[in-house]
C-alpha cells in the first residue's frame, strides 16, 4: 500500500444544476451495466462457458471468445456495479476451463488443450492481446484478488524465463525467439495454414464467418501467407504488458528490468536499422536473420501484402504491427517517464514520410516496404499510433500527422462544445442498437462462433474513458490505461466514480487538467479520491478550485461533493513522476 500522509480535501459545497453530459454519463453506465447482465444470461452458461462452438485459429479462436467480456473490468472501474465484476469473473474463470478443455484434433501444439496453464499454448501477440484485453485491465477493478495476483506473476514469468516449459525468451539476445509463443514455449518452423486457421469445420448453412469465409478451403487460404513466425517480432512488445501489470502489481524489480531489457533492445534494433524498427530478428540476433536478411519480412511485418484475399480476389496489406507496437515503448514510459522510449515511435514515423513522392501536384507517402522498396502510397501520412503520440509527448505538431483532428482532440481544444452529449448520446444509441439485435440474434450454440457476438458486446467505454478520465480508450489492443485521472469510491471502498457523481476533464495540457465534478444526487452528499494517471503515475502538484490555490504534492486528493453540488478544478501535475502501482489510495 502506498504510504500514510495528510490527505488533501477540496469541498465543492455550491449547487449546480445537473448539466446534460453529467446525466448521459450516468445513464450510460447505468444501461450499459444492465445490458451485460442480459448479455450474459444470453450467451454464457451456468458455468460461465460461451454458448458456441470452441474452436482454435485466427479467424475466429479463444482470443474472440475472450472478447465477449472486453471492456467489463473498464467499465467497473469506471463505477458500474459490483454486478458487472462479478459476472466478468464468472465468464472469465468459465473462459479458461472451456479452452483448456477445448482439443484441437489436427493442429498438432493444442491437441492436449487450447490452454495450459490457463494462457494460450502457443500464439501470436496480435491474437494475445485481444484476449488478454479485459484480464489485463482486472487490476484496475481489484488488484487483491489472489487468482488474479497469481495469474500476473506466471503470465509474466513465461517471458523471463521461470518457466522451463515456456522459453519463450533468449535473455542472451534479448530476444523472443517466434511470433508465435505462449505458455508451451515458441514455435520453431514455419507456421502452415492449418495453424492458423483450425481444424476443418462446416461452414456453409451453419457458420457465418465474419471473416466472410465461404468454406474452409477459403479459411486456409486466407492464411496461405502466413508462414515466416520464426524470430522476434514487434508484436511481440505485446508480452511488455504482462511484466508491466506484474511490476504495478508487486513492485518488484525483476520485472521493470526485464521489461526495460526488452524494450531496449528494440530501440538498438531500431537505430541499427537507420531509424525504421524491423519485424524480424533471426534467433542470431541479427536483423532480417529468419527472413534471408530482410529486415521488412515476417508475418504482419513491412513486406506483409497478401497477393489475393479468397473470398474477394483483392490485394491487401496487413502490416499489422504498426498498430500496436507503439504501445510497447508506452509500457517503458509508464515505468520511467522517459520519453526517449515514444521519441523512437516518432523519429521512425518521420523517417517513413520522408520517402513521399509527389504525382499529379498530389503528395504520397508509403506505407509498406518490400523487395522493391517503399511501396502503397497514400495521400495520407503514415501515422499509425500518432493519436497516442501526441497523448504521451503533448507536442502539438504530432497532431500534424493526422489527416483530421479527432473531435475529442478539438473538444479539449475548446473548439467542440457539443461533443461530450453527442457522443454520448451515439454511445446510448449504439447500446440500443446492440441489445436489439441480440434479442433477435436466431443463431444456436452449435451454430455460432465465439467470435459473433463480439459486435454486440454492450461494455461500451471509449467515450467515457475519454471524457471521464481524459483517458485514450484501451479497445482491444491488451494494454494498460494511459490516462490523466480516475476515481475511487472512498465509502465503497472500490474504484470508479460514487453513485451519482459524474466527471468532464475538459482540457489538457502538458502539465495540467481541468475537470468538472457533478453530484446529480440532490439529497446525499459524495466523496471522490481523484488520483492522477491510472496506475498513481502523475503527481498532483496543485489544485485550484474557485481561484483557491492548494498545494497536494501527492499522487490524489480527497473532493468532498455536497448534495446536488458541482464545480471545476484545475489540476497542475508533473506527468510520469511516480513508479506506477494498483494499489488502491487507502
Amino acid at each position: 500500500m502506498r504510504p500514510t500522509h495528510r490527505e488533501v480535501t477540496v469541498q465543492i459545497l455550491t449547487p449546480m444544476a445537473p448539466p446534460y453530459w453529467a446525466l448521459l454519463e450516468r445513464e450510460l453506465l447505468r444501461a450499459a451495466s444492465a445490458a451485460c447482465e442480459e448479455f450474459f444470461a444470453h450467451y454464457f452458461d451456468e458455468r460461465g462457458y460461451l454458448l458456441c462452438v470452441p474452436r482454435w485459429g485466427g479467424d475466429d479462436g479463444p482470443d474472440d471468445a475472450a472478447e465477449n467480456l472486453l471492456n467489463w473490468t473498464m467499465l467497473y472501474a469506471l463505477g458500474a456495479p459490483e454486478t458487472v465484476l462479478r459476472l466478468y469473473r464468472k465468464g472469465w474463470e468459465g473462459h479458461l476451463r472451456q479452452y483448456t478443455e477445448a482439443r484441437t484434433i489436427e493442429v498438432p501444439f493444442a491437441r492436449d488443450g487450447m490452454y495450459y496453464k490457463e494462457f494460450p499454448v502457443m500464439f501470436d501477440w496480435f491474437h494475445h492481446g485481444e484476449g488478454l484485453s479485459a484480464f489485463v485491465l482486472e487490476g484496475l477493478a481489484d488488484p487483491f484478488e489472489r487468482r488474479f495476483q497469481q495469474r500476473t506473476r506466471r503470465y509474466a514469468g513465461f517471458y523471463m524465463g521461470e518457466d522451463p516449459q515456456a522459453p519463450n525468451y533468449d535473455p542472451d539476445h534479448r530476444l523472443i525467439r517466434s511470433m508465435f509463443n505462449g505458455s508451451r514455449g515458441p514455435l520453431l518452423r514455419k507456421a502452415t495454414p492449418l495453424d492458423w486457421a483450425g481444424d476443418p469445420i462446416e461452414i456453409e448453412g451453419r457458420f457465418q464467418p465474419l471473416h466472410r469465409e465461404r468454406n474452409y478451403q477459403e479459411m486456409l487460404e486466407h492464411f496461405r501467407d502466413y508462414t515466416d513466425i520464426v524470430g522476434d517480432h514487434p508484436l511481440n512488445l505485446g508480452a511488455t504488458t504482462l511484466a508491466f501489470n506484474a511490476f504495478a502489481l508487486t513492485g518488484e524489480e525483476k520485472y521493470r528490468r526485464w521489461l526495460l531489457e526488452y524494450v531496449d533492445a528494440w530501440v538498438e534494433r531500431t537505430a541499427a536499422n537507420g531509424g525504421i524498427i524491423p519485424t524480424n530478428i533471426g534467433l542470431d540476433g541479427t536483423i532480417g536473420g529468419a527472413c534471408d536478411g530482410k529486415w521488412y519480412g515476417g508475418v504482419y511485418g513491412w513486406a506483409f501484402t497478401v497477393p489475393v484475399v479468397p473470398y474477394t480476389g483483392e490485394v491487401v496489406h496487413r502490416s499489422s504491427f504498426r498498430n500496436r507496437a507503439h504501445y510497447g515503448f508506452g509500457n517503458a514510459l509508464l515505468l520511467t517517464g522517459q520519453q526517449r522510449y515514444v521519441e523512437v515511435w516518432r523519429e521512425m514515423i518521420e523517417r517513413v514520410n520522408a520517402n513521399h513522392t509527389v504525382a499529379d501536384g498530389v503528395t504520397l507517402y508509403p506505407h509498406m516496404y518490400g523487395d522493391q522498396g517503399w511501396y502503397d502510397f497514400r495521400p495520407e501520412k503514415f501515422a499509425p499510433g500518432a493519436l497516442e503520440l501526441y497523448y504521451w509527448t503533448m507536442d502539438r505538431e504530432v497532431l500534424d500527422l493526422l489527416p483530421s483532428r479527432p473531435r475529442w482532440i478539438s473538444f479539449l481544444d475548446g473548439d467542440d462544445p457539443s461533443y461530450p452529449v453527442e457522443a454520448l448520446l451515439a454511445d446510448l444509441a449504439s447500446l440500443r442498437a446492440r441489445v436489439e439485435e441480440m434479442r433477435r440474434d436466431p443463431t444456436t450454440p452449435d451454430t455460432r462462433l465465439s467470435d459473433d457476438p463480439n459486435h454486440l458486446n454492450p461494455a461500451i467505454t471509449e467515450t467515457l474513458t475519454q471524457l471521464m478520465l481524459g483517458g485514450l480508450p484501451t479497445g482491444r489492443v491488451g494494454y494498460p490505461l494511459h490516462c490523466r485521472l480516475r476515481y475511487f469510491d472512498p465509502e465503497g471502498r472500490r474504484p470508479g466514480v460514487p453513485e451519482g457523481v459524474a466527471a468532464l476533464v475538459e482540457k489538457l495540457t502538458a502539465d495540467a487538467v481541468t475537470v468538472t465534478l457533478v453530484n446529480t444526487d440532490p439529497l446525499q452528499p459524495r466523496r471522490v479520491i481523484v488520483q492522477g494517471g491510472a496506475y498513481a503515475e502523475h503527481e498532483i502538484l496543485e489544485v485550484t478550485f474557485n481561484s483557491v490555490r492548494q498545494p497536494v504534492g501527492h499522487s490524489h486528493l480527497l473532493v468532498e461533493l455536497g448534495p446536488g453540488a458541482g464545480g471545476r478544478l484545475t489540476l497542475r501535475t508533473r506527468r510520469y513522476a511516480n513508479p506506477p502501482t494498483l494499489a488502491f489510495p487507502w
